[in-house]
């Protein structure tokens, strides 16, 4: 059985944890993140990149596990001595979160592109999963609401999304085009499925989505394309997502986030608390608790995603658990044919040969204040 590779399309904080999850049910060298640029901004000088950090610092071990966002054990001597000189202190920087903002501007200064330096960086933190930005050209989210157009940091962290979301709009350099890398991930005849990660669909995805191109390499993937519902309950775990449906007219739920992405997904992971909106969905949906507390958790929705996708590509070999419970049926990682059933995903073009299986090597299974 050939072991597929995965593609994830990533945010900050949840998405983080999604991918996190991914990185250890599946051999390391098989999973790509695509990351969100859309909130980099320049602070102080510096060249910020938050959901990129958020997701390198989440994928090396890390991670502030109280925040989701910044460093573990991180001193703040930088920000005390700033404030006493008067500076600017509503975005914060750790001290050892510093060394990485300052390091990526002065590289980018002497020409380097970012895809080269996020992926250097990972390396040197000794993470196996590919993370490549989603452009290497400006592509910057901008949120318009009743008090007019807002930087997104200045709406997410200075005013902590106060004001009223009326919309978002992005501001699109005209050299802007995926990044080296995302085209190769999203085509790779190895790929195996393709996860778009709890992250804010407004904020976080959309942005990856207005990079010129890269929808249509989404629309044209010859894999499963799963989403994981950022939502429990009506309710986002972290961040504005809920807002932002309501000041914007929509339905507060996880149904409307599917019909959100409806001409780019296969299946939809759905949290368990949610289960009467499964019959509202319109591709197939995989129930379980979509909760990340812990390690365990993650690699668990990660499974649940990597499960679907499976019986996406080569039609279901069980009924998945309506209840969030351990599934009683046989191991799915194992004993799999690799032979295609009939296509369950007829508007695609799959290729004939069989697929690689995302189950084949899989394990057992930002808000600044």
């Amino acid at each position: 059985m050939t072991a597929a590779r995965v593609a994830a399309l990533c945010g900050g904080v949840g998405g983080a944890k999604l991918a996190d999850g991914l990185l250890h049910t599946l051999p390391g060298d098989t999973l790509g993140v695509i990351v969100n640029t859309g909130d980099d901004f320049e602070h102080l000088g510096l060249h910020v990149s938050p959901d990129i950090d958020t997701v390198v610092y989440t994928l090396a071990g890390l991670a502030n596990p109280d925040t989701g966002w910044g460093r573990r054990d991180e001193s703040w001597s930088f920000m005390a001595a700033l404030g006493a000189l008067g500076g600017p202190t509503w975005f914060r920087l750790g001290d050892g979160d510093l060394a990485m903002h300052v390091e990526r501007t002065r590289r980018l200064a002497a020409g380097e592109p970012l895809s080269a330096i996020v992926c250097d960086l990972a390396r040197r933190l000794g993470i196996a999963a590919r993370i490549v930005p989603m452009t290497d050209a400006r592509l910057r989210t901008r949120v318009l609401s009743d008090e007019g157009a807002i930087d997104f940091q200045d709406y997410f962290v200075r005013r902590q999304c106060g004001p009223r979301v009326r919309g978002i709009a992005f501001d699109v350099a005209a050299a802007c085009r995926p990044a080296p890398g995302v085209n190769e991930l999203l085509r790779d005849p190895a790929l195996g499925a393709i996860v778009i990660c709890p992250s804010n669909p407004y904020l976080s995805i959309d942005p990856i989505l207005a990079v010129p191109g890269l929808r249509e390499s989404l629309r044209a993937a010859r894999v499963p394309v799963v989403a994981v519902s950022p939502l429990i309950a009506g309710a986002a775990v972290k961040g504005p997502t809920a807002k932002i449906m309501a000041e914007l007219g929509r339905p507060i739920g996880a149904d409307e986030v599917a019909r959100h992405y409806d001409d780019l997904i296969d299946g939809f992971v759905l949290d368990v608390r949610d289960a009467a909106l499964a019959a509202t969905i319109g591709v197939p949906v995989r129930l379980t608790d979509t909760l990340m507390k812990t390690p365990d958790d993650r690699r668990r929705v990660a499974l649940e995603c990597l499960r679907l996708a499976h019986d996406l590509a080569h039609g279901p070999s069980k009924e998945p658990s309506n209840d969030g419970a351990p599934d009683p049926s046989p191991d799915p990682l194992h004993d799999r044919s690799p032979d295609p059933l009939p296509d369950p995903l007829p508007g695609r073009s799959h290729a004939p040969a069989p697929r690689p299986d995302p189950m084949a090597a899989a394990a057992p299974g930002g808000e600044r204040p």
